[in-house]
């Protein structure tokens, strides 16, 4: 049955992936050479002044964040440049799942910020819960969860709408605006995702993510930081 099942994994992988070219393997290391720069970088300057900024919550929340945004690229890059084979199709478990954890650290210190808001107690239970099971449907039949996944990931993504009149009454409107920007940059760039015949389409795709993840770091530096100054 275990056979089967790898067997499975590996023909969605193949029936999903087309050959990229070598220009465009380069180029999407390029991408994600930056973006885990951006992330490892800014991510250790943003948790170093959220220890003399923050409370102990929100800099446990802030590490969460920049600890799933390096586990998203790392997955990503190691996804995208493996070669065909048996590891890649585990490698594309790992890069899907990636995305959950991602999306539920990205929204951690955001709802933590809010402090004893209900809506944000119940939001972020949400976004956990529903992002682990994500989790683990990705990781265990991601032969029976293919495209149906990316509903579920802007669902969640764009589930703040809820509680936008919490975040824009906590949180500086820079911050705020750089959130919803980096929502639009995440859901555009799906466009390029699903457009498989486009060339370069997996670097584009790849571009908007690293966009819309720096815009969201950038947000969350000016609520956890910047703003307090």
């Amino acid at each position: 049955m275990r056979t089967n099942l790898r067997r499975n994994a590996r023909a969605y992988v193949l029936r999903h992936r087309r050959a990229f070219t070598l220009a465009e393997l380069i180029a999407d290391g390029i991408i994600h050479g930056v973006g885990l720069l951006v992330a490892v970088i800014a991510g250790t300057v943003l948790i170093t002044l959220a220890v003399v900024h923050a409370t102990g919550a929100e800099i446990a929340a802030v590490a969460i964040y920049v600890g799933s945004f390096v586990a998203l690229l790392s997955a990503s890059m190691a996804f995208n440049l493996c070669p065909l084979g048996p590891i890649k199709t585990w490698l594309a478990r790992i890069d899907q799942a990636a995305i959950f954890l991602f999306i539920a650290g990205s929204y951690t210190p955001l709802l933590i910020a809010l402090g004893d808001v209900p809506i944000a107690d119940r939001l972020l239970i949400f976004v956990w819960a529903t992002a682990l099971i994500g989790i683990a449907l990705k990781l265990f039949v991601p032969q029976h969860f293919g495209r149906l996944a990316i509903p579920f990931y802007l669902a969640i993504g764009w589930s703040g709408i809820i509680a936008f009149q919490a975040l824009a009454a906590a949180l500086p409107a820079t911050a705020l605006w750089l959130i919803v920007a980096g929502g639009v940059a995440y859901s555009a760039g799906i466009i390029f995702h699903l457009w498989e015949k486009l060339a370069f389409q997996n670097v584009l795709w790849h571009a908007f993510v690293v966009t819309g993840a720096t815009l969201h770091l950038i947000a969350i530096f000016e609520a956890m930081v910047l703003s307090r100054l």
